[in-house]
């Protein structure tokens, strides 16, 4: 897929049907995205299914909770979701909790419809792999600057050092 590609997307909310697929792209999403940070044994135990059984769950999660998935030609290729803020001392009310495109799809737009759908104009922060430069540089243009927060996440077993952005 060309950065200048033009694509026929569908953004809308994730529906129970999506378990399944949504559990499938998140695995390749997070093999695409982790790979320089997680080991390939360890990303190599990754289980779609597992992942499916997660969105089952995060799916029961109540109306507050805002999940979106973004569809080309019927197939699911990215989501996001966003809701209540989840750490003490929050800097927002609301958190962008993730937002993943399969990387042939980055440059096409489809992220941004996907991170409007999620959190449109409102105030929100969120957590990012320190070491991202690609969702870095998408959320800057998104207007979203560090505030200085840091962790470190568990992650597979492995952990993953993040920085706290805020919009």
């Amino acid at each position: 897929m060309s950065t200048n590609a033009v694509v026929d997307v569908v953004v809308r909310p994730v529906r129970d049907v999506d378990a399944e697929a949504l559990g499938r792209v998140h695995a390749t999403c997070w093999h695409e995205t982790y790979d320089h940070l997680i080991s390939a044994a360890t990303l190599a135990t990754l289980s779609p299914r597992r992942m499916a059984e997660l969105w089952t769950h995060w799916m029961s999660q109540g109306d507050d909770y805002h999940q979106y998935t973004a569809l080309v030609d019927g197939e699911i290729v990215g989501f996001s979701g966003s809701g209540p803020a989840r750490d003490k001392e929050a800097p927002r009310d609301r958190e962008l909790y993730f937002i993943y495109l399969l990387d042939a799809y980055h440059g096409t737009g489809i992220g941004q419809k996907l991170f409007d759908a999620a959190v449109g104009e409102h105030p929100v922060y969120l957590w990012v792999a320190s070491d991202n430069p690609r969702a870095h540089r998408f959320y800057a243009r998104n207007g979203f600057t560090a505030d200085g927060g840091e962790q470190t996440q568990p992650f597979l077993g492995e952990e993953i050092h993040e920085v706290r952005l805020v919009r």
